[in-house]
């Protein structure tokens, strides 16, 4: 394997615009990510590059992961460490693995998630929604019938399955676009939840 060469900046492979720059609503909501969180996470200054993507990137991430659902938080989550799992995605491998940590109160979940999701000790309704996961990410072509009756079968409604499926889909598209501009998961996310 040969090793990366040490880049300049240390969000991702790709200039970003100088942070003072920013447009002021912009600013703003970096502002509110250092006092909710204490700092600013990568991928949203990756959007920095596409100011006007930003906001709509934001609120549908926030719907996706927060909105109404039958699936928890945490479940949400899970589903995002395990399609990171199938793309090899660092940034997204280590920020929702702490995602989970923090949301499951098991500093050992992230980890195991990520490293191989059948390792861990899960009731069968998420053991059946990952398998679903893991499956839609890495032969979406495959899936049929009776991936939707496991799913059913393990307590998950329609709207329950089209959400699995949207998270999933959704990840899937952040995985690639993490990976295409190298973007590196921020240093506090290894210390959540530990």
């Amino acid at each position: 394997m040969v090793p990366r060469k040490t880049r300049a900046n240390p969000v991702h492979a790709l200039k970003l615009p100088d942070q003072r720059r920013l447009d002021p609503a912009i600013k703003a909501l970096f502002a509110k990510f250092k006092e909710k969180i204490g700092f600013v996470p990568n991928v949203f200054r990756s959007y920095t590059l596409r100011p006007s993507r930003l906001e709509h990137f934001r609120q549908y991430n926030n719907e996706l992961m927060l909105g109404d659902s039958g699936l928890t938080r945490l479940e949400r989550e899970m589903i995002a460490v395990v399609v990171s799992s199938v793309n090899h995605c660092h940034y997204c491998l280590v920020a929702h693995g702490a995602a989970v940590r923090v949301l499951s109160g098991d500093a050992r979940l992230g980890d195991q998630l990520a490293a191989n999701y059948r390792a861990a000790e899960l009731p069968k309704r998420q053991r059946a929604m990952l398998d679903f996961t893991w499956k839609l990410s890495e032969t979406p072509a495959a899936i049929e019938e009776s991936d939707r009756a496991v799913l059913r079968r393990a307590g998950f409604s329609d709207e329950d399955i089209f959400d699995i499926a949207e998270v999933t889909g959704f990840y899937n598209a952040s995985n690639r676009l993490a990976s295409a501009v190298d973007a590196r998961p921020n240093a506090e996310y290894f210390d959540m939840g530990r």
